[in-house]
């Protein structure tokens, strides 16, 4: 069955079906069209949110140290990948749904016109064949009434007796002229006859059924297309949904991977001071006489002891000290030997890039057509350089930590024993003054401002890059050796040549 054989006279309805059908293309495409909106608006608020609680900055980071903040900080972030699922969810729909459903629709729309309008015209020409026969036959018959009128005039002089020779001759020859177009009117008509009957026969049998079967199987196919954009509505998702499925798992993880002994213990080393607990409080007997030995205006004046409470209202914040002098020992000692753990692996990797360089040279030097050896003076002098500032930097960073061993002992003993003597001078004073509850000293004040004068790509470890007219906060000056230590806007730190700023 098929709509050139079965629906030959159902032009109207097939005109009003295919339509209906591209119909339903253009509103599935407004359909998934909307849904992309709805996704894209979804990913943003998510990548809003996860914005919003993304911790940054030191104090932050030093409480992702911590697994429960660590944890929320990973929830965070998989929710930011989830987000970009979701936005490659509605680019995959617009793309490979909404773009390709529309230049389809304009092809299927152009060439349903087209069938149309050849029906209509197939249609046109058979109207026009028919009024050509309904003429030739209104003309046959007229012609043939007044061949059979002139005939009958003919006979009906000829047998008056009455009539002259003349007439009756003229009656006759009109009759026959009558007669004669007649005939050929009739012959007209019936070829007229044939050729509808032919073109009629074509219309219904060839014309019509080839173009109804053409919007048959354009109508199939706009179906089979359509029904491919319905599944892939959902094929779209479910090939995000393994990554989609792996933020999740994520989730998941962060709950797992907290833990709360681990939390505490980390806070005990972020926060352990190395003191010593206060020692008791003697007794001083002023009943028996006894006399301070500075003046008379003191006597029998009992010495005010501070109070050493471990929940102090208001803590002093001391300035940032480059020997980490201004914390508390054991937290002094941590930061020292991580920056000697850090100097340590910085030098090394100079060293290493030194003896590349050195033999590299020897290779040159060996075979001068593999290169030039003085090109690579200036790296290994700037190498040179590195090495010599690092071992510096490392030196007196040991020997600080090895002051810092020294010192616990005496600086433990100092306090317990003559805590209430050495503050009494200024009740607001406790050892507890020199750092407050989140070691905000751990980040330096910057010494100055300076401004970049020159680009410089920071290539080698520890340096970092800038560009001409930066505006860089100075950490650390020059200190003989040729390099400065700065802090960028974006937060990346490190030496630079000292002559490339102005302050």
């Amino acid at each position: 069955m098929d709509w050139g054989t079965d629906l030959w006279d159902q032009y109207d309805g097939i005109d009003k079906h295919t339509q209906s059908g591209l119909d339903l293309v253009d509103r599935y495409v407004k359909f998934v069209r909307e849904r992309t909106e709805i996704e894209q608006n979804y990913a943003k608020q998510l990548r809003n949110l996860s914005k919003k609680y993304l911790k940054r900055g030191s104090k932050e980071e030093q409480e992702c140290g911590f697994t429960n903040h660590q944890s929320f900080q990973d929830i965070v972030n998989e929710l930011n990948d989830y987000a970009g699922q979701r936005e490659l969810i509605a680019e995959n729909m617009m793309t490979g749904i909404c773009v390709e459903l529309t230049k389809y629709l304009q092809d299927l729309k152009q060439e349903r016109k087209t069938y149309l309008a050849d029906a209509k015209k197939a249609q046109q020409n058979l109207e026009i064949s028919f009024k050509q026969l309904e003429n030739t036959k209104r003309r046959f018959a007229k012609e043939w009434g007044e061949a059979e009128k002139a005939t009958q005039q003919a006979e009906k002089i000829e047998n008056d007796t009455n009539a002259v020779k003349a007439d009756v001759e003229k009656v006759k020859q009109h009759a026959h002229v009558k007669t004669h177009t007649a005939e050929e009117c009739r012959n007209d008509y019936a070829a007229q006859l044939q050729k509808y009957n032919k073109e009629q026969n074509t219309f219904y049998y060839t014309e019509i059924p080839q173009l109804f079967n053409k919007l048959q199987d354009m109508d199939e196919r706009r179906i089979r297309c359509l029904a491919e954009g319905y599944s892939q509505f959902a094929e779209v998702e479910k090939k995000v949904l393994p990554i989609i499925t792996k933020c999740l798992d994520g989730i998941s993880m962060a709950g797992r991977n907290t833990n709360g002994k681990q939390d505490s213990l980390r806070f005990i080393e972020q926060h352990k001071s190395g003191f010593e607990r206060p020692a008791e409080v003697d007794f001083e007997d002023y009943s028996q006489g006894i006399k301070p030995a500075s003046s008379d205006a003191n006597l029998n004046q009992p010495k005010i002891r501070t109070k050493l409470w471990p929940f102090s209202h208001k803590k002093t914040k001391s300035p940032a000290a480059e020997d980490f002098s201004h914390l508390p020992p054991e937290q002094r000692k941590k930061r020292l030997q991580s920056k000697i753990d850090d100097i340590t692996k910085e030098l090394q990797k100079e060293l290493d890039q030194s003896e590349a360089l050195e033999k590299m040279r020897g290779v040159y030097e060996r075979n001068p057509q593999m290169g030039d050896p003085a090109s690579l003076e200036p790296q290994i002098t700037q190498t040179s350089q590195n090495v010599g500032r690092l071992r510096g930097q490392l030196t007196k960073y040991e020997s600080w930590l090895a002051e810092a061993f020294r010192g616990d002992d005496s600086t433990n003993t100092a306090v317990n024993n003559n805590q209430h003597c050495s503050m009494s001078a200024d009740p607001s004073q406790n050892i507890y003054s020199e750092f407050d509850e989140d070691f905000d000293e751990d980040v330096e004040t910057p010494i100055g401002k300076a401004t970049a004068l020159y680009t410089f790509q920071g290539s080698s470890q520890g340096t970092v890059s800038i560009t001409e007219g930066e505006q860089l906060s100075v950490m650390e000056n020059d200190k003989g050796d040729g390099w400065m230590r700065v802090l960028r806007a974006n937060g990346d730190e490190g030496y630079i040549p000292s002559s490339y700023v102005k302050f």
